[in-house]
C-alpha cells in the first residue's frame, strides 16, 4: 500500500502539539506548610480540609519498629 498524501513535519508537529505532559498541581499545607497534591492528603503531616485523615506517626513508628526487628 502506497502513502498517497504525506504530511509534512510541521502539520505533524501541530498535531501533537496537545500531546506535552503538565506536571502536578500542587498546592500548600494548611497545617504544615508542605507542598501537597491538590485533592489529596498532605503525605508530611496527613491531614486534608483542617482534619487528620492519616496517622502519620503510626506509620512512622511502624516502620521503624519493622527496621529494628529485621535488624535483629
Amino acid at each position: 500500500m502506497v502513502v498517497r498524501m504525506r504530511h509534512t513535519r510541521a502539520h505533524t508537529a501541530n498535531r501533537r502539539s496537545h500531546h506535552a505532559l503538565k506536571g502536578a498541581g500542587l498546592t500548600k499545607c494548611v497545617k504544615c506548610a508542605a507542598m501537597a497534591r491538590m485533592h489529596m492528603v498532605c503525605p508530611s503531616c496527613g491531614f486534608y480540609k483542617g482534619s487528620e485523615k492519616v496517622n502519620t506517626m503510626a506509620k512512622i513508628q511502624k516502620k521503624n519498629k519493622k527496621e529494628a526487628k529485621k535488624s535483629k
